[in-house]
């Protein structure tokens, strides 16, 4: 069957040097043997992806044909068209280049916990490292669904030293494209895995709302091992997402890529890819237990005689990267899947120093804070960079979501309705002033408020609307001050607060207005 798939897509090779499914050991062994990565002290393949250490935005297409000409969200900046000649040519041209490899792997998995929403995934690729990684990325299947497993749904080729020319390909020097159409995606040009990873994902956010009537979410997820409540988590870098979502008083489902269904909350993935730069044991003790053998380790800078991982060495990229699967994680839901979610958190890291630490949403804040997806930018972190400034990433991950932003919104605010679904926006970033002025809001509060969200005891004292932002904020929360839930009277100077939170609350609504023309604030709904 697999060499069938394989001519059936144009590749025609020697198929004994054709790898399907290897085990990580194997995978690993073939890695280090043919100098494709080296063995860390710590058991993990470490690798270096070369010129292209992140994402490529500028380098990333969806063919503009067919049904997606009528689907995809052309006004998004995000989603650049390709001309489906183009893609065929460079298609044909990375086929042949494949077929001429010494080596190819393939890995089989799913892209969905629950198999119900869930699509077979192909990955074919001409390195064992991209194979070890994509196999700790997507779900396993069991030994009896790859009996039965079949044509995959989507397929994927990935040849990172296949490099685009423009008068060959039309495109230079990298190209990632996906075909919604017929399902494909092709990776060339980067050997950066975490394109493959984001490809899968993007494809998935296409066919989950139109297919299923799932919403896929770019955030994590967590249950309560005693009551089975579920938490899903909202936020952009360094508002603290991966922190607050391993919480050891739960179980985690995922962290990065979720389906939510009439069933509840799925994983899209069966792994993590956790940035590296200054992890240690103490901050993040399971990331960094985690990075051990079966796990792959990208642009992380070694020790030359230790083989030890320097986390602390940003020299090659801040965006050092590990991919290990979920099993190497010991608090983890084994099926990837939970109940529907009985809290929503939006986690925003607002360095303006005016929002509330914590505020409960209505069904329509909730849809505008989604399709806002707000954090800020503080001083020091960008070159020009000197006072706050505001960062809004749609849907709290736009560059992944090629469908109309009100396509997700809407299915978020039935989903909410349909089951009573508690939301709210966390402030993780600073209070009593803007950053430079005032302080960030300690971790223990902010996981005191999270833990009263999520269980219920945050509407205990009711609480009071507050008018700038149009939110709830709780009159107390356990295990936290009362005058810092009101964050006007942390600052010094009243009248300035009043200033700074008009200046921000004002962006929210330029920013909106000019995103979303003719959308109703208060009731949002679109404008006949």
């Amino acid at each position: 069957m697999i060499e069938t798939i394989l001519l059936e897509n144009g590749i025609n090779c020697d198929f004994d040097r054709v790898h399907v499914d290897w085990s990580p050991a194997k995978l690993i062994e073939h890695s280090v043997s043919h100098h494709e990565a080296y063995l860390t002290s710590t058991g993990s393949l470490s690798v270096s992806t070369g010129a292209f250490t992140g994402r490529s935005p500028e380098n990333r297409y969806i063919v503009d044909a067919g049904e997606a000409d009528e689907q995809v969200n052309w006004n998004s900046k995000t989603n650049k068209p390709i001309d489906e000649a183009t893609y065929k040519r460079v298609r044909k041209n990375v086929v042949r280049y494949m077929s001429q490899r010494r080596h190819l792997f393939v890995v089989r998995g799913y892209a969905g916990a629950d198999r119900q929403y869930a699509r077979k995934v192909m990955v074919v690729c001409e390195r064992a490292h991209q194979a070890l990684f994509i196999q700790n990325m997507l779900v396993r299947p069991s030994k009896d669904e790859l009996e039965v497993f079949g044509r995959p749904d989507i397929m994927v080729l990935a040849a990172p030293t296949y490099v685009c020319s423009r008068d060959r390909d039309g495109v230079e020097p990298a190209a990632v494209m996906l075909d919604m159409n017929g399902k494909q995606i092709i990776v060339a040009g980067t050997g950066y895995c975490g394109e493959i990873k984001k490809a899968v994902f993007t494809m998935m956010n296409y066919l989950l709302p139109i297919e299923d009537g799932v919403l896929p979410m770019h955030c994590s997820a967590n249950v309560d091992p005693d009551t089975g409540k579920t938490c899903i988590l909202f936020g952009l870098s360094g508002t603290g997402k991966t922190t607050l979502s391993a919480d050891p008083a739960r179980l985690l489902i995922g962290d990065d890529e979720h389906g939510w269904s009439p069933r509840g909350v799925f994983n899209i993935e069966g792994g993590c890819y956790a940035k590296t730069i200054d992890l240690t044991r103490e901050r993040e003790p399971d990331i960094f237990d985690a990075i051990r053998f079966g796990s792959v380790s990208e642009n992380v800078k070694l020790d030359r005689k230790s083989r030890a991982p320097i986390y602390s060495d940003s020299s090659i990229t801040e965006n050092g990267r590990a991919a290990y699967p979920l099993t190497h994680i010991e608090r983890v839901v084994e099926s990837g899947t939970g109940e529907v979610p009985s809290v929503v958190l939006f986690l925003t890291a607002d360095a303006y120093g005016v929002l509330p630490p914590i505020s409960r949403l209505s069904r329509e804040q909730a849809m505008f804070h989604f399709l806002t997806g707000y954090t800020a930018k503080v001083a020091g972190t960008e070159l020009g960079v000197k006072e706050p400034q505001p960062t809004f990433s749609a849907l709290f991950g736009e560059p992944f979501m090629p469908l109309d932003h009100m396509v997700y919104a809407y299915l978020l605010g039935e989903k909410i309705t349909q089951n009573d679904t508690r939301v709210y926006l966390v402030n993780t970033g600073w209070t009593g002033g803007p950053y430079g002025v005032g302080h960030r809001i300690a971790l223990y509060h902010t996981r005191a408020l999270v833990k009263a969200a999520q269980d219920g005891s945050l509407d205990i004292a009711g609480y009071k609307h507050n008018d700038v932002f149009d939110v709830e904020v709780p009159n107390e929360c356990p295990g936290v001050p009362r005058e810092l839930l009101d964050p006007r009277g942390t600052w010094d100077d009243p009248a300035a607060y009043d200033r700074a939170a008009a200046e921000l609350a004002s962006k929210f609504k330029e920013n909106f207005e000019k995103r979303y023309p003719g959308v109703d604030l208060k009731s949002m709904t679109r404008v006949r």
